[in-house]
């Protein structure tokens, strides 16, 4: 019944951290929708009947492969966002101001200091 939608979550899961992993954004965004598709066949094939117990033990590990994707996730964000920041990009803050608009943190330094 839902061992079809396990086995794509779980492709999409590794294919994501390899790509987490490698840098890679295309890949990164390509098995993100992968997963997202699994995702709602999963939901679509347990509607209504939930998931035989000996598919909960799967989904606990599968939930546990994205939670450490998304750590990595966040780390990779982490080290992206220092490295812009010392390069003197400016970063959006996704917040409004007072006149309706979105401001960005500006904050340049200087490269070297002669």
């Amino acid at each position: 019944m839902t061992h079809a939608p396990l086995q794509r979550l779980s492709a999409a899961l590794e294919e994501e951290r390899r790509a987490i992993v490698e840098h890679d954004v295309e890949g990164l965004v390509r098995c993100t929708q992968e997963k997202l598709d699994a995702l709602r066949a999963l939901e679509a094939a347990a509607a209504g009947y939930g998931f035989p117990d000996e598919l909960q033990a799967r989904l606990a590990e599968l939930a546990e492969m994205n939670h450490a994707n998304g750590i990595l996730l966040a780390r990779r964000r982490r080290e992206v966002n220092w490295a812009l920041r010392h390069l003197g990009r400016t970063e959006s803050s996704g917040a409004y101001d007072a006149q309706g608009q979105t401001s960005t943190l500006s904050a340049p330094r200087p490269l070297a200091v002669a």
